[in-house]
């Protein structure tokens, strides 16, 4: 028999911290927004800041792109195609540049993303690194098919050997998943090399983490609750760690899936992401 004096036991820790570690506007996306749209590179030869996307299959590259354009249109939109990965590997295969079309007919918003194969476990498979570090030069042209055997060489079809500032990558941009498990380490060591290549060139790096309302159940009640959860601030101090991004430099999204109206907390995460890339990205512009 107890002497009834036994300890209650200890509630669990709060999975989230008492203030957000990031401050975001919620409720005002407008300023940010018109911000977007109205950007403009002052360098005359250059019409579009190109951002290139890369990261491991099935991270959200394809669906990120679609939720920047549906943010700018403003409804929902699918430019790119998802749907992410078919048995594990990747459904892009192409070198592919992706516009968002303006409300007014046949002109664009100048800022373009390319999307390319994902990054996969091993050789011979997924996208080469040497592939892209090629598509920051400006050396892949658009279309090439992707082949994770052997890489794009000058004299190649798909080989541009006189690439414009125009065809040059302006920001780098890592996607990653914050419900994905643990990146392998032949993956992450390609990711490190597309790195290396794009610091040596000088150019701007983010990081964005998607999937964030799948990976946590705090941020899958409440989006505002993405920078206090405990669990996403170790996801992205992590991928800090492994990669050398910067902390201020990676920023966690939800893509659109499922919905077929716009969400103003989405809008305003990817908002946040956008804003910082174009500001990295003309300040590279205006370097070149």
């Amino acid at each position: 028999m107890g002497n009834g004096n036994s300890t209650p036991p200890s509630p669990p820790p709060s999975p989230t911290f008492h203030e957000p570690w990031r401050k975001v506007s919620w409720g005002k996306k407008e300023e940010d927004l018109q911000y977007v749209k109205n950007y403009q590179p002052e360098i005359t030869d250059i019409r579009h800041l190109r951002i290139l996307l890369y990261g491991p299959v099935g991270a959200g590259k394809s669906s990120f792109i679609s939720s920047v354009s549906s943010v700018i249109r403003g409804r929902i939109c699918i430019p790119a195609e998802a749907g992410s990965t078919v048995n594990d590997t990747s459904l892009t295969k192409k070198y592919e540049t992706h516009k968002i079309r303006k409300e007014s007919r046949g002109d664009f918003y100048p800022l373009v993303f390319n999307d390319i194969m994902g990054l996969e476990e091993g050789t011979g498979h997924g996208v080469r690194a040497e592939d892209v570090s090629l598509a920051l030069k400006g050396h892949v042209k658009e279309g090439y098919k992707f082949n994770p055997v052997s890489s794009l060489s000058n004299g190649d079809p798909g080989y541009n050997s006189s690439p414009s500032p125009d065809d040059r990558i302006h920001v780098l941009v890592c996607v990653c998943s914050a419900n994905a498990s643990e990146i392998k380490e032949s993956v992450i060591k390609k990711m490190r090399e597309i790195r290396e290549t794009a610091s040596d060139l000088g150019i701007p790096q983010v990081a964005i983490i998607t999937k964030i309302d799948e990976a946590c159940d705090e941020t899958e009640k409440n989006l505002r609750n993405v920078y206090k959860s405990k669990h996403l601030k170790t996801k992205i101090t992590n991928l800090s760690s492994k990669l050398g991004i910067p902390v201020n430099c990676i920023f966690p999204v939800k893509n659109y899936s499922s919905e077929t109206s716009l969400d103003e907390d989405v809008d305003t995460l990817t908002l946040n992401a956008l804003r910082l890339i174009i500001d990295f990205g003309d300040d590279f512009i205006n370097k070149m």
